[in-house]
């Protein structure tokens, strides 16, 4: 089949021949013409498939179809809004799919796209919108903001997108995409494409989409990706994954490679280390500023850094054929990440190689991948830097209780922590560890590990025999006094008996004495005013408003040195203070 056969025009075909595609892609194949004809798409392909063309090509398509009505030419100075608009879970993934309408539009005459993501100045998203738009490609939390200021207008798209449905879902989007459809015409095309359908997913396909849907579904995630040799890498521990990852690196084979790590700070600190090692290398993560990440991605593109470490930010929308090495540092959160991660090599048909460095306690993760692919990933050994340990038993089914891998004694270097996801989290391992030998030079003990104590003085990894502990006998409940909390053998203290709120410290006039609040004994009646001005029983106080008592010394005698002061309220609300 070739793309003349799917009914494209012939400004979308010379730009296909442009960029050098030839033939459709099955996912392509089948798409195109369902969406040409109208009907609903619900798409589950694996990545890399070209699936991001599956539905612009339609969408360029709708475009041209305008280009030739007189009717739909908007007026001078008259603001419509977009025709097609497309919303995808991040801003690289909307970058990648504003470069293919371009690639793929580029002999469209006047075609206008604007890309709403979040990260960026309104100043410049302000303008765009005010422009003419024939494709609005955006992120759901930014686009909201512009909805809720008036200032998208979405009366006339005619073409709704939903790409990585799934990974939106994820990113906790539901509700705003929701929303975002309450504003978009009843009468529309909506196409999604995801990588499951089921569970929340495929409720929201079906309030968004109509009955006749049009389902294509290739080898998602089962895919056997023949273009990549996947691998599997067990380490003892951080210093020989180190070792490991430093001889991959260094090896000729690699042309440019992504690291994957699972948080912001591991990435940080990693691509740091590579650094200072002589490597052109850059993190990319979801903690640093559009413009910032714009330029890590465009430096991966011109082919300046050849290694790139990212967290899973990254594992969907970085579209670069020149990677041929992918590296999984830090295991993903959840396993169709794998899927993507190793789906940013052996693109466009190129060969690829994903491995994947895992410790002991990556056994039940790596078990979910396997169970998610349906497939093993084939495990390999490096020459001199062969695990001491044998390889762990991975024919168990995988436990769907999450993943509760914390820090370990060793390190966790690339290790999520308490469910942090994408966030940078403290581990172990970033203690100074002094100057140590390297892996291979290092004598592999044998044994039981010390426990670790975290009481003071001693050595804090030897707990205390139990016969040097104090032992502190426990009073009978029955036989505590009423409101005895004191267990150091001190003076009993009560809740509702006497008690000496104020010692033995001197006392203006007496009058805190009489109230309880210094002194000893009992509480007495308390003689501070009322809110309404009249003093209570009991008391010598001034009222609340109006004159106020002098003030006294410990000693009785009133004090010259500071003027006396008068309230009086008037009628207009205000209470002047004068002295006298």
């Amino acid at each position: 089949m070739t793309f003349e056969s799917l009914g494209l025009d012939e400004a979308l075909l010379r730009a296909l021949q442009t960029a050098g595609y030839e033939n459709p892609t099955d996912v392509q194949a089948r798409a195109v013409p369902a969406a040409l004809a109208g009907r609903d798409l619900r798409v589950c392909s694996s990545t890399g498939s070209g699936k991001t063309a599956a539905f612009v090509l339609p969408a360029l398509m709708r475009v041209l179809e305008a280009r030739k009505d007189p009717a739909q030419k908007p007026k001078r100075g008259e603001v419509r809004g977009p025709r097609i608009l497309v919303l995808v879970p991040t801003r690289e993934l909307a970058m990648q799919v504003a470069k293919a309408a371009a690639d793929y539009g580029r002999f469209v005459p006047y075609l206008s796209v604007a890309t709403i993501v979040g990260g960026v100045p309104y100043a410049n998203q302000l303008r765009a919108l005010r422009m003419p738009l024939d494709i609005l490609i955006a992120t759901p939390g930014r686009l909201i903001d512009h909805l809720g200021s008036g200032k998208a207008i979405l009366e006339n798209v005619e073409m709704l997108v939903l790409d990585e449905a799934d990974r939106m879902l994820d990113m906790g989007f539901i509700d705003d995409i929701e929303h975002i459809a309450q504003a978009l015409p009843i009468k529309r095309q909506t196409l999604m494409a995801s990588a499951t359908f089921a569970g929340e997913v495929g409720r929201l396909a079906q309030s968004l989409q109509k009955d006749d849907v049009e389902r294509i579904e290739i080898a998602a995630h089962t895919a056997k990706h023949e273009n990549i040799t996947q691998q599997l890498m067990w380490a003892d521990d951080l210093d020989h994954k180190h070792a490991l990852l430093d001889h991959l690196l260094t090896e000729r084979e690699v042309d440019q490679a992504v690291v994957f790590t699972s948080t912001q700070i591991d990435a940080d600190r990693l691509a740091e280390r590579l650094g200072e090692m002589g490597h052109s290398v850059a993190a990319l993560h979801g903690g640093m500023p559009q413009g910032r990440r714009n330029r890590v991605l465009s430096a991966l593109r011109s082919r300046q850094l050849r290694i790139l470490v990212a967290t899973d930010v990254a594992a969907r929308g970085i579209d670069v054929p020149t990677i041929t090495h992918v590296v999984n540092y830090g295991l993903p959160l959840k396993a169709e990440d794998y899927v993507h991660r190793i789906g940013r090599t052996g693109r466009a048909g190129r060969e690829g190689r994903a491995i994947t460095l895992a410790e002991r306690r990556d056994v039940s993760m790596i078990r979910r991948i396997q169970h998610y692919t349906t497939q093993p990933i084939p495990v390999a050994t490096v020459e001199g830097l062969e695990p001491r340990r044998a390889a762990p038993d991975m024919s168990g089914r995988p436990a769907f209780g999450g993943d509760r891998r914390g820090p370990s004694r060793g390190g966790s270097y690339g290790r999520p922590n308490n469910y942090g996801g994408d966030r940078g989290q403290g581990h172990w391992g970033d203690r100074p560890q002094g100057d140590r030998p390297p892996y291979g030079d290092r004598p592999y003990q044998v044994g039981p590990k010390p426990s670790r104590s975290f009481g003071g003085g001693g050595d804090r990894f030897a707990p205390a025999p139990r016969g040097e502990r104090p032992y502190t006998p426990k009073t009978p409940f029955g036989e505590r006094p009423q409101g005895y909390f004191n267990r150091d053998g001190g003076e009993q203290r009560s809740f509702g008996g006497e008690r000496s709120y104020g010692g033995d410290r001197p006392q203006r006039d007496g009058h805190r004495a009489e109230n309880g609040f210094g002194g000893g004994g009992h509480h007495a009646p308390a003689s501070r005013p009322s809110w309404g001005g009249k003093p209570r029983a009991g008391g010598d106080h001034a009222p609340f408003r109006g004159e106020r008592a002098p003030h006294h010394h410990t000693d009785g005698a009133p004090s010259s040195s500071k003027p006396r002061f008068v309230s009086k309220g008037t009628s207009d609300g205000k209470r002047p203070r004068k002295a006298v």
